[in-house]
């Protein structure tokens, strides 16, 4: 059983559900006994709190666990801040639709001591690293739990791209963007644009085309190791963005080239024993139960 001494609280902005769950998990763990260390930013919202604070880049550096209370970008945030730690993160829902948070604040101090005392899942997440280069200089970089996407921006014109993938030209494409996902990602924006539904635990990374303008352009997925590279037209009379996780952005030039490749480093995701990726899907997705009226 591994022991988690030290536990770190990040937590949503803006909400004061989050806020009233933060205090319940905060007397909880201190009536255990434990050290806590709260993110600065939730820190500062909490007057009077007591406890010691971090930013959020350096909050792996000192716990053993971390609860995340919020949604699934508040996760996101968190994922990638701290996967370079390798400290385990475990996900409490105050948001909508909670694939990654996924216990409920009702059973808040149930769920939460089951995994203090040792009782628990770990799944490791892959993320992504885009870089862009412009004329072969570095001018833009950014990691992402969920997925790397090239849009338009503000633009309601298509953008026109090469694709290549470990070397190997792939096809030229007008689109209105394009969204290379991991696995994590594969239930969020490129579920919408019609990707697949690819199990956590496949080493695998989802390409898909943004309303292309030749209709046989489908979604493909490819070995999670490989190496994409899109070059956006020299041609091209706007300057398209790429997105990171939704959160961060930066600005691309016509003839950019970025580079989407899998970090080196993963995110440790914790669930509670009973944590059934299906069961997520038909709650989350409104997937039929079994006929009959079972679960």
């Amino acid at each position: 059983m591994e022991q988690f001494r030290n536990i770190g609280i990040i937590g949503r902005l803006g909400s004061t559900q989050v806020l009233d769950t933060i205090r319940r998990l905060k007397k909880f763990l201190l009536d255990r006994q434990l050290h806590v260390i709260l993110d600065d930013t939730i820190a500062e919202v909490l007057p009077g709190h007591g406890l010691q604070t971090s930013a959020r880049k350096h909050l792996g550096e000192f716990c053993d666990l971390v609860i995340v209370v919020g949604g699934d970008g508040s996760m996101l945030g968190a994922g990638r801040a701290l996967a370079r730690h390798k400290v385990p993160v475990l996900g409490i829902n105050r948001g909508n639709l909670g694939f990654l948070t996924d216990i409920r604040p009702d059973e808040l101090e149930s769920k939460v001591a089951e995994v203090l005392e040792g009782n628990y899942l770990t799944e490791h997440r892959f993320l992504l690293e885009a870089e862009v280069r412009r004329h072969s200089e570095a001018i833009g970089q950014g990691d992402a739990l969920n997925d790397v996407v090239l849009h338009p921006g503000k633009s309601n014109r298509m953008i026109e791209f090469e694709l290549y993938i470990d070397g190997q030209f792939v096809c030229s494409q007008k689109a209105d963007g394009l969204i290379v996902a991991t696995p994590t990602g594969s239930t969020a924006y490129a579920l919408s644009a019609g990707g697949p539904i690819m199990h956590p635990k496949l080493d695998a990374i989802v390409v898909v085309p943004m309303y292309p303008h030749t209709l046989s352009s489908r979604p493909i997925v490819v070995d999670g190791n490989s190496e994409l590279k899109i070059v956006v037209s020299k041609d091209l009379q706007l300057y398209p963005q790429v997105s990171c996780d939704g959160q961060n952005h930066f600005t691309c030039a016509p003839g950019d080239t970025i580079t989407v490749r899998k970090k080196s480093q993963k995110l440790c995701l914790i669930h509670p024993l009973d944590h059934n990726y299906y069961e997520v899907c038909r709650t989350k997705l409104g997937w039929g139960s079994r006929l009959g009226g079972g679960d």
